[in-house]
C-alpha cells in the first residue's frame, strides 16, 4: 500500500477569488472552521493561498510593535497588513500538489514549507481538492494486522533471502518489530529498509540477529 494524495484529500473545498474582501474572508473563517483558502482565478486555476496567519498580520500591525515586522519579512508583511482583498493578502505562487503524488511527498512539502494544507491541482493547475496535515496523518490509522501482512509479503519477495518461517514480525500501535536471522548482514539491512517504507508505520524495531559464520538461517534467541 502506497497512499497517494487522491486517497486522503478533501474534494469539498472552500475557495475564494482574488477580489474577495478581507471582511468576507474573516467571516468565512469563523463559519467554515477552516484555517485558510485557496485563491482561484475565473478559470478555477489556483493562483495563491490565504491563511489565517496572513489575515492576522492586519491585527498584529495595529499593536504598533516595531519588532513584529523586522528583517527580510518587513516588506512582505507590511504589504499584507495593508491588504484588503484575497489577491493582496495571498501567498503566491502557491505550493500545490498533484492527486497522484504520494502522501509522503505531500508531508515533506508541508514540513519543508511550514504550511498546514496544500491545494490539490490537476495538470492544468485547476483546483480539485485540498490535503491537510490531518489528512496526511490519517495514514497512521492503518490496522496493525494489515501492516504485518504487508511486511511479511514484502520481506519474502525474491532477493531478500529471508525464510518467512524464520522471521518473526510483530506490530503493535504501528511499531513493527523484526526478529530472526537473515542470511547475511546486508540482507538484514535490506529487510529493515523495505519494511521501513510501508505505509502507516510509526517505527521499525530492528531485532534481527547476526548471521552465523556458516550463513545458515536461525530464529532469534529469545
Amino acid at each position: 500500500m502506497n497512499a497517494i494524495v487522491r486517497d486522503v484529500m478533501t474534494t469539498s473545498v472552500i475557495a475564494v477569488r482574488g477580489d474577495t474582501p478581507f471582511k468576507e474572508m474573516a467571516a468565512m473563517l469563523g463559519d467554515s472552521q477552516v484555517s485558510g483558502f485557496p485563491v482561484i482565478d475565473q478559470a478555477g486555476k489556483v493562483i495563491g493561498v490565504v491563511s489565517g496567519t496572513d489575515m492576522l498580520i492586519k491585527e498584529a500591525n495595529r499593536a504598533n510593535h516595531p519588532e513584529v515586522f523586522t528583517g527580510l519579512r518587513r516588506s512582505r508583511d507590511h504589504r499584507k497588513a495593508a491588504g484588503v482583498t484575497a489577491a493582496e493578502l495571498m501567498t503566491s505562487p502557491p505550493i500545490t500538489v498533484g492527486p497522484h503524488e504520494s502522501v509522503r511527498h505531500a508531508a515533506l512539502l508541508m514540513y519543508d514549507r511550514a504550511v498546514e494544507r496544500l491545494p490539490v491541482v490537476d495538470k492544468a493547475g485547476q483546483l480539485i481538492g485540498i490535503v491537510s496535515r490531518v489528512d496526511v496523518l490519517s495514514t497512521f490509522s492503518r490496522p496493525d494486522e494489515e501492516i504485518r501482512r504487508e511486511a511479511i509479503d514484502r520481506v519474502i519477495r525474491p532477493g531478500l533471502r529471508m525464510d518467512p518461517e524464520r522471521l518473526e514480525v510483530t506490530v503493535q500501535d504501528g511499531i513493527v518489530s523484526l526478529a530472526g536471522r537473515p542470511e547475511n548482514d546486508q540482507a538484514g539491512r535490506d529487510i529493515v529498509e523495505v519494511v521501513r517504507h510501508i505505509e502507516g508505520i510509526v517505527a521499525v524495531r530492528d531485532q534481527l540477529g547476526p548471521a552465523d559464520e556458516d550463513n545458515r538461517l536461525h530464529t532469534a534467541t529469545p
